[in-house]
């Protein structure tokens, strides 16, 4: 029997493709809306797009932070782009803000002063993972492999949960792993075959 999912409707999400990616895979996932309903799901995609506060606010508005705080204790957990960063103890974009506290760790704008004028912020394009331990999420990928990246603001993760990094100027973190919660910076739903692979991964883990 195929996983019920659910994609996380806080009114900041590329809801629509991570939907379409799910069923392009085969699976069908369910937008919601609603704290209640997500007792009723196996896993949870949490998307997004935006500023991490305005993020956090729309999640509490109706109390989706305490019920996602909920069921990331013991269902798989998927955090992708502002979703991943979510998870996190705190951001730092306009203003210090808590996040939901899944992972330790902060969510930081990249540095400008080691970047240097070569590079621009947002960081933007396909840039190369260098995976940091083994996962499930990597099956059938090959060791190189690039993925779409749209972000000014990156995770400041523990080197243990640190599934991937990518280098800009710096090495930062681009994938987590926890117990049931993985998380991913870039856009799966935009990095063609393989961050289909990924998604995919994530949908038949166990």
């Amino acid at each position: 029997m195929l996983p019920k999912i659910a994609i996380i409707n806080y009114n900041m999400g590329n809801l629509a493709s991570v939907k379409n990616s799910c069923q392009k895979l085969g699976f069908e996932a369910h937008i919601t809306s609603d704290p209640e309903a997500i007792k009723s799901f196996d896993k949870i995609i949490l998307p997004g797009v935006g500023a991490f506060p305005d993020a956090m606010k729309h999640l509490k508005e109706n109390g989706m932070d305490e019920a996602l705080k909920e069921a990331a204790k013991s269902k798989p957990f998927f955090g992708v782009c502002l979703g991943m960063q979510l998870m996190f103890d705190r951001g730092f974009e306009h203003e210090e803000t808590q996040g939901l506290g899944l992972i330790k760790g902060e969510v930081v704008k990249f540095d400008q002063s080691i970047l240097g004028g070569e590079r621009k912020i947002p960081h933007m394009g396909w840039n190369k993972l260098f995976i940091q331990k083994n996962s499930v999420l990597f099956e059938g990928l090959n060791d190189e492999f690039y993925l779409y990246f749209v972000h000014s603001y990156h995770v400041e993760a523990k080197r243990e949960d640190t599934l991937a990094s990518t280098h800009y100027g710096y090495e930062f973190t681009a994938m987590v792993e926890k117990e049931n919660l993985c998380g991913i910076q870039p856009h799966p739903e935009k990095s063609g075959d393989t961050g289909l692979k990924i998604l995919k991964n994530f949908l038949e883990k166990k």
